[in-house]
């Protein structure tokens, strides 16, 4: 599986950006449940610098993925969210992290 790289345009508000990912968690957790979210989930949410790591090395996490590009894409417009992805070993800004499941920088 893969790492993706979200990056979004100056014109999405932080916040709503964070909102966003919060909601496409809430789907993802109501499908697999909080615990499986946790143990199953790597992600870095950095509000200041509009960008987002999730890695997809799991089924949580590629659904994850799937579901926030369709939120942010339905909701900013295709032009203002832009997404990298990286093949699996390719060094995980998310992998990187303390063993934390989540992280969201406020």
């Amino acid at each position: 599986m893969e790492t993706y790289k979200y990056r979004f345009d100056q014109s999405v508000p932080a916040q709503d950006l964070e909102d966003t990912f919060m909601l496409a968690l809430l789907a993802v957790e109501s499908m697999y449940g909080h615990s499986r979210v946790r143990m199953e989930s790597r992600f870095n949410l950095d509000k200041q610098n509009r960008t987002c790591f999730i890695d997809a090395a799991t089924k949580v996490g590629g659904d994850l993925a799937s579901i926030f590009t369709g939120f942010a894409t339905k909701e900013y417009g295709e032009r203002a969210v832009m997404i990298d992805r990286e093949p699996a070993g390719g060094g995980c800004a998310c992998n990187a992290k303390a063993p934390s499941a989540m992280e969201v920088a406020v």
